[in-house]
């Protein structure tokens, strides 16, 4: 089987560095200039174990991570190269050029940009074998792959991808989605799985996914992380590991090595397992369509927008304590009146409420409405969301709001940390792929469109990314001004997405400065706020009634329906709203 292998890489060096130095605060990249005797022991040690590739000790190497410092960025990347060679060149081993993910990049810099940076600094000391690896998503990387092989068309080039047990990476993307996408790039020469997981899931993964065609490398951790006094440890026994790598081989699996917690004990008995485990070959697994109860529920909502009937969706903010009575009544209020849909949003202006998700399983359940949470990536994560849409599809929930979501205000900051695991267009994405293999059907996906915005250039352009995702309709912000009308309609002939007007009922004139100054995303016309001026609460309240209705008809030839929005809970200003519009538009 050793026949089958094209490279046994070295292990996880960063890991194995920590293990052996013994000064807090050096880290291994730093330590090609600070201490090279020892990284070039680090890298023979894996070379005496039996591996016949080493990756250069640059996995954190970029300007990104030395503050835009190109100089120590080019000194560094030369000090692990001279390291790597300085050990490998007696062994005749190959040296591949180690390349890290380049994340959390400001506007004003490019992913590509910064990884072609980072190659260019390796071809100008001859390097011919790249790896990129621990990657979430293939941004810049494509880019990156093309402009190596223009420059040294013999360049070797793997492309690896750190996937979670369920398939998925931290952004999101699921692993069978990836290797499809690196198919078709003829500039990349291998694809493969690296870091998160360990030897044994890393082995289901690579089960089911279709390896025909593909160089595959697999270089998985030595098991779990656990933490002993601030420090990280990996305990994965050598011969377990293994064994679990020689059986990656007979699912055609040609680049083997490890990642986090490998030592050079589990690539000597990587070696030995390679050398006597016997010739297998076996196919990707087979499943069969498993189908449930709760699989096929219908949408009302759905099924009444897709037939081209105008729908209503009605927003009730949750409730910041636990009484439940005004919310549910206005449900019930709200189903009466002809809504169709109730939206719940996701704590809004990053202040706690009831969960979104929960309300809108209880309102499915009991008002027998439909209801569609927003769903925003802010305080939670991968995990945290899958499990929240798994839970929510069992109740009946079909459709879903994905949006970045509120920041924390800068004064809670040190308070209350924000979570940002991936964007509302890498949320799409992600919750398309449950629905393909996951779930028994899909999520209907919508996002947010900001009519308000300064640049709706912009705002076109990120939506049409979304759709791309999965996104199959939008609801707009509130329809209050000339540029946001006209925006509405710019968007119907551009997107070709549904779309979900936004109305909100002006209740007073302070109310209506107060969302023009404080509320991002909405803009009230001086024109309404003028009218508000000197009314009472009943003349406001009628007034809020007359306009919002004058909006839904001038916006009704150009949306697929209507997203009203609850100012403090008064469902019964929207019920009367949607009666009069619906007495106008008979008449």
């Amino acid at each position: 089987m050793i026949d089958r292998v094209k490279f046994l890489f070295d292990g996880g060096t960063g890991t194995y560095f920590a293990e052996k130095n013994h000064k807090i605060g050096l880290s291994p990249e730093h330590a090609n200039l600070s201490n090279p005797s020892l990284i070039q022991e680090i890298h023979k040690e894996y070379l005496d174990a039996g591996c016949n590739a080493i990756k250069t000790n640059t996995f954190a190497v970029n300007r990104m991570l030395m503050g835009g410092d190109d100089e120590k960025v080019q000194e560094i990347i030369k000090a692990a190269w001279d390291n790597a060679h300085a050990a490998a060149d007696s062994y005749k081993a190959a040296v591949f050029a180690d390349i890290g993910p380049i994340t959390n990049l400001p506007e004003e810099m490019v992913a590509a940009e910064e990884y072609c940076f980072v190659a260019q600094t390796f071809l100008d000391l001859g390097a011919k074998m790249f790896l990129f690896e621990t990657n979430a998503g293939t941004e810049g990387l494509k880019e990156a792959a093309a402009y190596i092989k223009k420059r040294c068309p013999e360049a070797y080039i793997i492309m690896s991808f750190a996937v979670l047990p369920d398939g998925y990476t931290r952004d999101g993307a699921m692993a069978a989605d990836l290797l499809e996408e690196i198919k078709g790039c003829k500039d990349v020469d291998a694809f493969g799985l690296n870091c998160v997981c360990g030897a044994r899931h890393m082995l289901s993964l690579i089960q089911e996914l279709d390896l025909e065609g593909v160089t595959f490398a697999a270089m998985p951790n030595a098991g779990y992380p656990i933490v002993i006094n601030n420090r990280t440890f990996y305990d994965g026994d050598p011969e377990y590991y293994a064994e679990q790598l020689s059986k990656m081989v007979s699912y055609g699996v040609e680049i083997l090595g490890g990642c986090c917690g490998t030592t050079p004990a589990h690539i000597a008995c990587t070696k030995k397992a390679l050398a006597g485990a016997p010739i297998e070959v076996h196919k990707m697994a087979e499943h069969k369509e498993e189908d449930s109860l709760g699989a096929r529920l219908e949408s009302p909502f759905w099924n009444k927008l897709k037939s081209g009937e105008k729908v209503v969706a009605v927003e009730l903010d949750s409730p910041a304590n636990t009484n439940l009575d005004k919310f549910m009544s206005g449900a019930w209020a709200l189903k009466g009146a002809g809504a169709d849909i109730i939206t719940i949003a996701d704590c809004p202006i990053a202040r706690a409420r009831m969960d979104s998700t929960l309300l809108a399983c209880k309102i499915k359940r009991e008002v027998n409405l439909d209801a569609m949470p927003h769903m925003t990536c802010r305080d939670r994560n991968l995990n945290a969301t899958k499990a929240l849409l798994l839970g929510s599809y069992a109740e009946g929930i079909r459709n879903v709001l994905l949006i970045t979501g509120d920041p924390i205000p800068t004064a809670e900051r040190d308070e209350v940390k924000s979570v940002y695991q991936f964007n509302s267009r890498k949320l799409a994405g992600f919750v398309k792929s449950l629905g393909k293999k996951t779930l028994p059907d899909e999520f209907h996906m919508f996002g947010a469109l900001n009519v308000n915005a300064v640049n709706f250039d912009v705002q076109l352009r990120l939506a049409k990314e979304k759709m791309e995702r999965g996104i199959i309709g939008f609801l707009t912000q509130p329809v209050l001004t000339k540029e946001a009308f006209d925006n509405v309609k710019r968007a119907r002939e551009e997107l070709g997405a549904y779309i979900l007007g936004g109305v909100i009922p002006v209740v007073s004139a302070r109310n209506a400065r107060f969302m023009d100054s404080e509320i991002n995303g909405i803009n009230v016309s001086p024109e309404i706020i003028e009218r508000y001026e000197g009314k009472d609460r009943a003349e406001s309240e009628k007034l809020a009634t007359e306009i919002s209705v004058e909006i839904m008809k001038r916006i009704s030839p150009y949306v697929d329906g209507y997203y009203l929005m609850t100012p403090f809970g008064r469902t019964g200003l929207i019920a009367e709203i949607l009666k009069t519009f619906a007495q106008e538009e008979e008449a």
